[in-house]
Formats: structure tokens, C-alpha cells, sequence
């Protein structure tokens, strides 16, 4: 109904889910019908035996009641969403939610409010699509703008292609390691790759990706606008591009899901071929023999694992007083020794890239000035062949007008409060405006960015809910790969003692673990940290063998509020890697069953 609120309409998309059961209940009516009767396919309803054309007549009637109600949206369902599978006439049963989800929110003829949509979001990212997916779920007319590519720095310049990059050059360096193959009974030789191949197996995935992203909108009835998109005032949105016209769109809501861009320090010359971002070594164009990378954080990380793979030869450039520094620091030992040591990598720290001058490849090097950390004095001269830059990235914020809403930013970030909702210049709400994402600086993650915007959406429509972001796992996508939820031991230590408790740490190692040794890859640990007093996770670390997958049981745990000693009961599958964390939650002492409940302040409710 139009003047029904937001948290009403939410509501239509159960009726809409209800349809859906109904239509593929019915589908499998008709089929049963089709078949005829049958004798020995039968099934026991309170100790009977239940033809089973019974069944599928009870479910056709079950179908009939629902239809009653909302067959035009089921028939235009079934109609629009018809596919075709080995060249016979198939309907998806997920399409077929989408279509009757579409036509149960038809019956709104129009946003209350006189609006054009109920949410508008600015930013096609995975941000602002896990957004748009909620939004629609729930009940909201939703559209996205979007300026540039579907999917946002994510799925075209970040996280998808550079794990493509990853999985390719990390099947060369295990096909080239002749000692790990020999222990497996393997071997290989002559491993041969092809640069040009690999940059193309990250190029394609980026597209299917971003494909994908885009039909799942469309097929929820997300409307995409094309272009820059600026704020008029809390409800307006002026879309479009230079010199081709604007358009204004209204909505009760809108959010902000910009994203970021490489940071790139003051002194440094980017010509995108020998000095270069994330953005552009990502279409792996050449593979410098020496490269310099500046900064030690995941993403130089990740970019050091593919070029050693491939035969370069890396020095890390590192501000700081140790490499790493945003790691754990046990965690960070073990990976200078598995990551850094027995590859063609070194490093230098407590030093500034100051200025960075571009070469010609083959012909003249990348000159990089290199000044104390503290004194800023100038203490030597490097020259390479390139020079990735992985300093961190900015949020994205430039050109949407937040001066029309009255909001400052602080570092090019979008202030927000706990929900999500934009604060202006004094602190207070602006009504109507949301940030999610890199853009608020609260976590710059691709996942936290969609975990902020369907929290956002809950709230608009009367279910409050804040993320926990010490719920939110992170993955370092290296080789072995290294994972964490929450805190470091260090970070832990310094809050326990400001706080007045005690804190622990249980530790195991692969070593220790069936699966790992079978594979041959017994390197690395797992670190669990929590509270004495009431089992509170704190945080956990894990270097080794697909523990970027294995850190969600605790990331979990710790969202659900769940203290370590519950943990220590659950059951794993024998052999596998997941008993690696297993072990560390055995290690917890019974009596932590005693302790107290832990009360997270920022837990998702």
C-alpha cells in the first residue's frame, strides 16, 4: 500500500517467499500428475503408507490456496523468468522468488512520501550491492548509481583479480618446488607459465564477477542509474556525466558506498608502467626483474607472493620499525620466516619513500630517495627496475557535495555513528543520509562494507542493528595464507591491563595437524586470546594452509557472543584442517563453563 512504512512493507517479501514455495510445490504437482500414478513411490504419513500422487495433489492444493491471492504475480513470475537447460524449458526456482518478489512489491504504487525510490545508493561496490540486495529483500524500491564499473574497486581492481593473480602464480611456485613435490612422490619437469595467460585468467574473472553482480541486481528489480552522482539535499541525487545533462532522484534514503583509491604519498611519480599502484599491476603488463614495493601491509604482501612466483626479485620498503606492522607480533615472526626469508625478498624499515622518480623499462631504473623515518634526512639512493606503491588507500569522497548536507570530512572520511547514519559538522544526524564501506573509514574491507549496509538497511526499517566489527575477519591471501578476528596479543595486553582483567593464550601449531602433513605443509600456528574472567574472545590469529577459511568459526563465535568455553565442545571432521582451531578451543580450561556470559558493547542485536 502507499502509505504503508518501510517496516510494513518489509513484510511482503515473506508473502513473496510464500509464492515461491508454493510455485515450486506446484511444479512438482504437475510433474507427479504428468507421471501417472505410481505404487511403490510412497512415503509414511502417521504410520500409513501415502501414494505419492497424494502428495504432490495435497501440495497442488496448498498451491491453489496461495494463487488465490497472488497468481498474477505468480504467472508473471513463471513467465518472465523461464530458461532453458539441454534445450528443454526450465524455471529456476531462485528466479522465480525473484520475479514474485518483484510483483508482490508492484502493489506499492508509488513511495510514501512522494519519493521516487525508498533507498537510493550511490556506489555499485560490493558495499553498496549487498545493500541493494537487502533493500529489495526487505520490501525497499531500490536504485544504485554507479560512475564507473559494476562492482567497484573490489571486483575489477582489488580483491577479485589479484586472488586470480594469487591462485596462478601460487600453482607455479608449488609446480616449481621440486623438494615439496618429491615428498609427495611427484615429479615435474620444465614448468613453463605464460605472463600474458595469467593476466587473463584475472582479467576474465573480474568480468564474470562484475556480470554476475549486475544480473543479480537486475533480477531483484534494482534499477541502475549511470553516472556521477552528487547530493542536492538529504532526499535529492543529481546523477550523470560532464556535458551530457543531469538527472535528479529522490528517495527517503540514501547511502553513500564510494569506496577508495590507492593512496599515493606526497614525492612519488606514478606513470602506471614502472611506477605503479595496485591498480595497475593487477593487468600484470611486464615482470620487472627487481622491483621495490613500499609498504608492508596485505596488499604489498599479497603483490610480493605473485612477482617472487614468477621469478622477480622484491625489497620492501617499510616506514615503521619492524616489517609487518600490523600483524601480531608472533604471527609476524612467522611469516618474515615463511614468507620473507627463504624467498627472493629483503627489506629495509625505519625509512620514507620521499620521492620516487619513474624509469624507461630495460633502459633506465626508478631512482627512490630514501629519508629516516624521524629526521626526514635523506640516507640513501635506491634504483630498480620498478616500484609498486601499496601505501594504503583514501576514501572516495571528492565531488559528492557533502557541503549540501552540512557535513565535514575528517581525512576525506564520511563521519557516521554506530548505525551507519552520516553526522553533520555539529555531531548530529542528517536524516536520511547513510555511508557504508571505505568511504566512513570504520573497516576497509570489501565484506565490512557489505556487513555495514545490510545493518543500515535493518535500521531503516525499524530492526536496529550495529555491526560488531571486532566480529569481522580478515585474510591476508599469501601463501601460506595468514587470517584474524579481533585484536593482536599486544593490543589484548594493553586493554587487559587498562581495564583491570586477565587475559590467555592458547596456541597449536599444523605441525600437529593430519591434513597439513599429508599435503606437506605443516608450517604455520593458531592462536586463540580471550578473557579470563568470563571467556570473552579477544582476538585469533592463524598462519597456514587455508586459514583464511578456517578463521569464520571464530569470527562467528565472537558475533554470536559466544565465550571461548562453549567452543570447546563442538565436533570436527576427522582428518581435516578445521581441527587445527579445534585444538586451541581444547586447550581452554572446564572451568571456563563457569564464567560469566561476555557482554560485547558493540554486538549485533
Amino acid at each position: 500500500a502507499p502509505d504503508a512504512s518501510l517496516a510494513q512493507r518489509s513484510n511482503l517479501t515473506r508473502s513473496a517467499r510464500m509464492l515461491a514455495m508454493s510455485s515450486s510445490l506446484a511444479a512438482a504437482a504437475s510433474g507427479a500428475a504428468r507421471a501417472g500414478p505410481s505404487t511403490s513411490n510412497t512415503r509414511s504419513s502417521r504410520g500409513k503408507a501415502v501414494p505419492a500422487n497424494a502428495a504432490a495433489a495435497a501440495a497442488a492444493t496448498q498451491h491453489r490456496r496461495a494463487t488465490t491471492v497472488f497468481a498474477g504475480a505468480a504467472s508473471a513470475a513463471v513467465r518472465a523468468q523461464r530458461s532453458t537447460l539441454a534445450g528443454q524449458p526450465v524455471v529456476s526456482a531462485r528466479r522465480v522468488r525473484s520475479a514474485a518478489a518483484r510483483a508482490t512489491f508492484a502493489v506499492k504504487a508509488e513511495v510514501a512520501g512522494g519519493y521516487d525510490f525508498d533507498l537510493v545508493i550511490i556506489g555499485a561496490g560490493v558495499g553498496g550491492h549487498g545493500a541493494a540486495l537487502h533493500a529489495v529483500e526487505c520490501g525497499l524500491k531500490t536504485a544504485i548509481i554507479e560512475g564507473g564499473e559494476i562492482g567497484g574497486t573490489c571486483v575489477n581492481r582489488g580483491c577479485v583479480p589479484s586472488k586470480a593473480l594469487l591462485a596462478a602464480s601460487g600453482r607455479v611456485r608449488e609446480m616449481k618446488d621440486a623438494d615439496h613435490l618429491r615428498m609427495l612422490g611427484i615429479e615435474v619437469d620444465d614448468v613453463r607459465f605464460n605472463r600474458q595467460a595469467i593476466a587473463d585468467h584475472a582479467t576474465n574473472l573480474a568480468t564474470t564477477i562484475r556480470g554476475n553482480l549486475k544480473n543479480s541486481m537486475v533480477s531483484m528489480g534494482v534499477d541502475i542509474l549511470i553516472g556521477n552522482a552528487k547530493l542536492m539535499d538529504n532526499h535529492t541525487v543529481s546523477y550523470g556525466y560532464p556535458g551530457k545533462g543531469a538527472k535528479n532522484v529522490t528517495a527517503r534514503n540514501i547511502i553513500i558506498a564510494t569506496g577508495s583509491t590507492p593512496f599515493v604519498p606526497p614525492g612519488i611519480e606514478i606513470d602506471g608502467k614502472t611506477v605503479f599502484t595496485s591498480d595497475h599491476a593487477l593487468k600484470l603488463d611486464w615482470l620487472p626483474p627487481w622491483m621495490a614495493i613500499i609498504g608492508s601491509g596485505y596488499i604489498g604482501l599479497e603483490f610480493s607472493d605473485v612477482y617472487t612466483a614468477l621469478g622477480c626479485d622484491v625489497t620492501f620498503i617499510e616506514a615503521m620499525p619492524k616489517i609487518m606492522p600490523g600483524f601480531d607480533a608472533e604471527i609476524g615472526k612467522q611469516a618474515e620466516r615463511i614468507l620473507i626469508a627463504p624467498r627472493n625478498i629483503d627489506y629495509v624499515t625505519n625509512v620514507l619513500a620521499t620521492k620516487v622518480t619513474p624509469g624507461v623499462p630495460g633502459v633506465t631504473p626508478v631512482r627512490i630517495e630514501l629519508s629516516d623515518f624521524k629526521t626526514r634526512e635523506l640516507v640513501d639512493v635506491m634504483e630498480v627496475d620498478a616500484c609498486l606503491v601499496a601505501t594504503g588507500r583514501s576514501p572516495y569522497t571528492e565531488g559528492l557535495n557533502l557541503g549540501a548536507v552540512k557535513v565535514e570530512t575528517q581525512r576525506g572520511f564520511v563521519p557516521v555513528n554506530d548505525k551507519m547514519q552520516v553526522l553533520d559538522k555539529d555531531g548530529g544526524v542528517v536524516e536520511g543520509v547513510w555511508c557504508i564501506g571505505d568511504a566512513n573509514g570504520k573497516m576497509m574491507l570489501a565484506h565490512a562494507a557489505s556487513a555495514q549496509g545490510i545493518a543500515a538497511i535493518e535500521c531503516m526499517v525499524g530492526r536496529d542493528r550495529v555491526l560488531n566489527h571486532m566480529s569481522v575477519p580478515a585474510a591476508c591471501f599469501t601463501h601460506p595464507e595468514v587470517s584474524f578476528v579481533g585484536m593482536t596479543e599486544e593490543q589484548a595486553r594493553d586493554k587487559a591491563t587498562a581495564e583491570g582483567f586477565e587475559i590467555d593464550v592458547k596456541k597449536t601449531s599444523f605441525k600437529a595437524n593430519t591434513k597439513a602433513l599429508a599435503e606437506k605443509e605443516p608450517d604455520g600456528m593458531c592462536k586463540i586470546i580471550y578473557r579470563v574472567d568470563n571467556g570473552e574472545i579477544l582476538g585469533c590469529w592463524i598462519m597456514g594452509l587455508h586459514a583464511a577459511d578456517l578463521i569464520h568459526e571464530v569470527s562467528n563465535a565472537i558475533n554470536n557472543n559466544m565465550s571461548v568455553d562453549k567452543l570447546k565442545f563442538a565436533v570436527h571432521a576427522h582428518p581435516t584442517l578445521a581441527e587445527v582451531v579445534d585444538e586451541v578451543f581444547k586447550q581452554v580450561p572446564h572451568h571456563m563453563g563457569m564464567a560469566k556470559e561476555p557482554a560485547h558493547a558493540g554486538a549485533a542485536h
